[in-house]
């Protein structure tokens, strides 16, 4: 059983509550493009990029609508939006206490690069992570968590039995078993899309406590395998 070296963190619904600006910009979107209010919750639907939140919300489907939907979202969230994003509670210590175990912090995420650098800068936890992957962080763009994960896996050389996924939807599960890194799934996110079974290597954790005792008992199990037994 080897160490659990790096903590890989997710963005939204884990570190951050992204919600209220995500919200606020979507209704002002759906107002600009002249489409009926926002009528349902969108927390279950928050993790994916946003085209495919606005498409669910909209009932869009042409390209053409949604291209200029999601612009109007870009432009009030780039404005306005980012700026009502809230750290969770105890964030900044969890992190820190990890730091000063030596281990690595990484963040990886759906979340427009550019934006995602300005929310952490303005909650002053940028400086604790020694990268921040988005799906724009390189072109062509990752075309998924998973492909991103692999390839900061793969340019750091970091071994997938010495990494911890932490997030909080099944989308982070799903990355998690595509490259074979254990996942840590936190309570207070974005998760209610959660099935009661995740994968082998997936576990529930009842809060940041739950995280740092990963590390300080090193659980790093046997290589996942995609497709294997749930629970």
């Amino acid at each position: 059983m080897e160490t659990l070296r790096h903590a890989i963190f997710d963005l939204d619904g884990t570190l951050i509550d992204s919600l209220p600006g995500i919200a606020w910009s979507v209704e002002q979107a759906l107002a600009a493009c002249g489409l009926p209010e926002l009528s349902r919750d969108l927390r279950p639907l928050i993790g994916p990029p946003i085209r495919s939140i606005l498409a669910t919300v909209s009932g869009l489907q042409d390209a053409p609508s949604l291209d200029g939907l999601e612009q109007a979202f870009r432009t009030s969230y780039d404005a306005d939006g980012w700026n009502k994003t809230i750290c969770y509670e105890g964030v900044p210590d969890m992190l820190w206490g990890l730091l000063t175990r030596d281990i690595g912090l990484w963040v990886v995420t759906n979340k427009p690069s550019k934006v995602s650098r300005r929310i952490l800068r303005h909650l002053k936890i940028d400086g604790f992570f020694q990268e921040i992957t988005c799906l724009d962080s390189r072109t062509p763009a990752y075309v998924s968590k998973a492909e991103a994960l692999r390839d900061l896996l793969d340019r750091h050389s970091l071994s997938f039995t010495e990494c911890l996924l932490i997030g909080d939807t099944a989308e982070d599960c799903q990355a998690a078993v595509a490259t074979e890194v254990a996942c840590a799934i936190v309570p207070h996110g974005y998760g209610p899309s959660l099935p009661p079974s995740i994968p082998f290597s997936c576990f529930r954790v009842t809060g940041w406590d739950g995280i740092t005792g990963l590390f300080e008992r090193a659980p790093a199990s046997a290589p996942l395998i995609a497709g294997g037994t749930a629970r």
